[in-house]
């Protein structure tokens, strides 16, 4: 038999059906994807949480309008902002405070101030933590992006997602370690970059799915001219190929990096039509996830399949609410006008997130899972020019919350000024936040490191607290 010509008919058989992260991991062949198999680092604190989901939305979102209550903005309606030395919009001229253009009530036993654009969050405040003086270091969308996602404002480094994955490995052979679940409506400013491996070994890389089709992960179905028996065989013959040459090249370790991937893409032709199926899913889960309703199905699936993924092991799940850049329709870009965008943005947010919580909380999961959410920055307190109906980019201060495993509950931390222009007290950096996430997963911040290019790379660069205050 001539084992290369068998070689190359097997890798024609199984060629269609290879998952998109072999594809990735195969693409990337002579560089990172011959990096040596990675020693996790493992939990350095006892973990609070043994994964994670981070809900981005993309644009900008006020934070005076959603979870930053500030009655002083109606005071000053329409007067300029001053005391605050030269005001530095992103765009233009600033113009005059515009008070928010929704009603904000107290919420909960814990009494903390959501606005009504979001009354399906409201009824989940009890479970969070709203962090009100976040800071970041950008007004543009893809730096700011890029360092809500991987803590440096320029592309190439390893996002949150990889570094988890590093730092923690896999709970499932079967599924990857990260998984993203872009907006249906398109990709972020960025892109992929967002969910970039870096400099990280290319296992690492976020698996993103293709959420606006049927089949989030294509070619995993093997052809059906390709018996079980032909395929069987052909999978034998390889591992003893590899095997052999493994053997004979010990110090080589890219067919090593290959053969994980394509391991993984075999297993998902299982594992991942079983969690895209919603089958046994009851009537009353998807409606509370908004499956119900044409507009809210398409981030509620993505919310809903966070969950089913988590259960079946993945690591952390990204999930993207707001899509390519452009259009103010789907995304929270609210420059022309704010009432507009955040109404159609908010309706597509609020009850999935919130079906979200509310599930992982009655299962139980909410005990061991951590869930936080972010934009890449705010909106300002005054308006996009004079007369203007929309704000401009804030980086200055803005809110993120956090929810679930290792957190105290229903509380606020941090604050913003009298119109929420700047931090009052206790300013958090986003590496402050980076630094929370992985110290809740059991990972310390300074000692999760990567060796490249003469550096002792980490997530935080040389900054970041844990935020003590809020952990349980």
């Amino acid at each position: 038999m001539n084992l290369w010509h068998s070689r190359r008919e097997f890798l024609a058989d199984i060629g269609s059906g290879l998952g998109a992260i072999a594809l990735a991991w195969l693409l990337d062949t002579d560089g990172r994807a011959a990096e040596p198999e990675t020693l996790k680092q493992g939990p350095r604190i006892a973990p609070k949480a043994k994964r994670a989901i981070h809900i981005y939305s993309p644009g900008g979102v006020s934070h005076v309008d959603t979870f930053d209550y500030k009655p002083d903005l109606e005071k000053h309606h329409g007067k300029a902002l001053t005391g605050k030395g030269m005001l530095d919009p992103f765009f233009g001229k600033p113009g005059n405070l515009m008070k928010s253009l929704y009603r904000f009530r107290r919420r909960g036993d814990s009494g903390l101030w959501v606005s009504d654009l979001l009354p399906h969050l409201a009824e989940c405040v009890d479970d969070m933590v709203f962090l009100h003086s976040v800071v970041t270091k950008s007004s543009s969308h893809t730096p700011a992006g890029f360092q809500m996602n991987t803590g440096f404002t320029l592309n190439a480094f390893p996002s949150l997602g990889s570094w988890l994955s590093y730092g923690l490995g896999t709970l499932n052979e079967q599924l990857p370690t990260f998984v993203v679940l872009p907006d249906p409506r398109g990709l972020p400013a960025g892109g992929s970059n967002n969910w970039s491996n870096g400099f990280l070994p290319a296992e690492h890389q976020g698996t993103a799915f293709r959420t606006d089709k049927p089949e989030p992960v294509t070619n995993l179905k093997t052809p059906e001219s390709v018996s079980g028996a032909k395929r069987q065989a052909s999978l034998e013959l390889l591992a003893k190929l590899n095997k052999s040459f493994s053997e004979e090249n010990p110090g080589d370790s890219a067919l090593t990096a290959r053969t994980r991937s394509y391991e993984l893409a075999a297993k998902m032709q299982v594992s991942i039509p079983e969690a895209i199926r919603f089958d046994d899913e009851t009537d009353a889960t998807k409606k509370l996830y908004g499956l119900d309703d044409p507009l809210t199905a398409g981030f509620g699936r993505n919310c809903l399949l966070a969950r089913r993924l988590l259960e079946k092991g993945v690591r952390f799940v990204q999930l993207y609410n707001g899509g390519a850049f452009g259009s103010p329709r789907i995304n929270w870009d609210a420059h022309e006008d704010l009432k507009q965008n955040h109404d159609a943005q908010g309706v597509l947010l609020d009850k999935p997130t919130a079906g979200l919580l509310k599930d992982l909380k009655q299962r139980g999961m909410l005990d061991d899972t951590l869930v936080f959410w972010s934009s890449e920055f705010g909106r300002t307190p005054f308006t996009e020019g004079e007369n203007g109906k929309g704000r401009d980019h804030h980086p200055l201060t803005f809110t993120c919350w956090m929810a679930g495993a290792g957190l105290k509950k229903g509380i606020r931390y941090g604050a913003s000024d009298e119109v929420g222009y700047e931090p009052a007290e206790d300013p958090i950096t986003v590496y402050d936040f980076h630094a929370t996430i992985l110290h809740l997963l059991g990972l310390d911040h300074t000692k999760l490191t990567f060796y490249h290019n003469g550096t002792q790379r980490r997530l935080t660069d040389v900054h970041g607290h844990v935020i003590e205050k809020i952990l349980a």
